[in-house]
C-alpha cells in the first residue's frame, strides 16, 4: 500500500529508479486483482458448481426410488486387525444385514446392506433408495448439500485466485529486488577502485 500511495510522489523524485515505478504499478495491478477478478472468478466457480449440482440432483431425484427394507439376519462382521482399527469403528457406527426390498418394478431384493439403525434384529425396516433397476444406491443430493459444495467450491477458486495474484506479484518484486542488486553491484564495481581517493593526487 505503501507503493501505491506513493506513486505520485515518485513521478519526478531525483531518486526514483525504474524499478520503483514497475514496482507500484505491478501493486495497483495486483490490489485491482483482487478487488474485481477474484470475487468474480470465486462467483462464476460457484454458480457454475451450483448449477451442474442442480442438475445432477434433478437428474438422481428422478431415477432414484426411495423404499423399506426389511431385515432377514445379521451378516458376519468384518474381521478388524489390530494394525486396522477402522473395521471396528465402522461396525460400531453401521451394522451390516442381508434385508429384502420391493424394486421399482415391484419385483422382490434382496442383499447385504450397511444401516446406521441401532438395532438391527430379523423383521426389523429402515428405508434405502434404490435405482430403476432396484439396485441400492446412495440418497439422492439435496439443495442445501448442493448448495454448500457450490460455496465451497467458490470460496476455493477465490482463494486460488487470490494465491496466484500474490504469488505473481511477490514473484515480479523478487525479480525487480534481484535487478537492483545487480545494477548495485555493478555500479560499485565501476566506482569502487576509486573510491575515498578524490583529491588525494593518485
Amino acid at each position: 500500500m505503501r507503493a501505491i500511495s506513493g506513486l505520485w510522489r515518485w513521478r519526478h523524485n531525483p531518486l526514483r529508479r525504474t524499478t520503483d515505478l514497475v514496482e507500484a504499478w505491478v501493486a495497483c495491478a495486483a490490489v485491482l486483482l483482487m478487488t474485481l477478478a477474484v470475487p468474480t472468478t470465486g462467483w462464476i466457480c460457484g454458480a457454475l458448481t451450483d448449477d451442474a449440482l442442480r442438475e445432477s440432483a434433478r437428474a438422481q431425484a428422478a431415477q432414484r426410488q426411495p423404499t423399506t427394507a426389511r431385515v432377514l439376519r445379521a451378516a458376519p462382521a468384518r474381521q478388524s486387525s489390530a494394525g486396522d482399527p477402522e473395521g471396528a469403528v465402522e461396525n460400531r457406527v453401521r451394522r451390516t444385514v442381508v434385508a429384502e426390498w420391493t424394486a421399482p418394478d415391484g419385483g422382490s431384493r434382496s442383499g447385504t446392506l450397511a444401516t446406521g439403525v441401532r438395532t438391527a434384529d430379523p423383521g426389523d425396516t429402515f428405508p434405502i433408495w434404490t435405482d430403476e433397476r432396484g439396485n441400492p444406491v446412495s440418497r439422492p443430493i439435496d439443495r442445501d448439500t448442493a448448495r454448500a459444495h457450490a460455496v465451497v467450491a467458490g470460496l476455493g477458486a477465490a482463494l486460488l485466485a487470490a494465491g496466484l495474484v500474490e504469488g505473481g506479484r511477490r514473484l515480479i518484486v523478487w525479480r525487480l529486488m534481484r535487478r537492483r542488486y545487480a545494477d548495485l553491484d555493478r555500479a560499485w564495481a565501476k566506482s569502487g577502485p576509486d573510491w575515498g581517493r578524490t583529491g588525494a593526487g593518485s
